[in-house]
């Protein structure tokens, strides 16, 4: 059991994990869980850290859909700062405990601030990473919202 799925079962959360075989080779982690769980893109989310103002220390979530990129300004607007750039993946890594690919937006060692691209309210379930490559899990888009503290904004392109 991940952080994330404890996380989620402390809170009093139901979650729905789904596995799937992970190729080592396969860098576009979320359009490789959308494929191989048989799923739209759209309804699938990637978890990316961003480091915010240029301050490598002050880091926050972004969760978009995999079919799509993180619209930078957009994030920054939501951060509430000048601006933001992706963060250096093994502070990512360090910060969160989920190594790249594998990152969810729960459980994460140290709480951190998070944006949910609103699009995630559209659909009943979204998919996030279950925190480990190749584990996806099934949560209502609220309850993710709830249990990150996020927020919610159109942050995806």
């Amino acid at each position: 059991m991940t952080p994330a799925i404890e996380a989620a079962k402390a809170a009093g959360v139901a979650v729905t994990p789904h596995e799937y075989a992970h190729d080592p080779n396969q860098r576009n982690y979320g359009l490789e869980a959308a494929e191989a769980l048989g799923l739209e893109p759209g309804r699938v989310f990637k978890t990316l850290l961003v480091a915010v103002n240029g301050d490598k220390r002050r880091l926050a979530v972004a969760v978009v859909p995999v079919s799509g990129q993180l619209d930078m300004k957009a994030m920054a607007k939501a951060c509430r700062a000048k601006k933001v750039e992706m963060a250096d993946p093994a502070l990512a890594e360090r910060a969160t405990g989920y190594v790249v690919g594998g990152i969810s937006p729960l459980g994460q060692k140290r709480p951190l601030p998070t944006i949910v691209d609103f699009s995630a309210r559209l659909f009943d379930t979204v998919f996030v990473s279950g925190g480990r490559r190749g584990l996806d899990i099934e949560i209502a888009p609220g309850d993710l919202i709830r249990l990150c503290d996020a927020s919610s904004a159109p942050i995806g392109k």
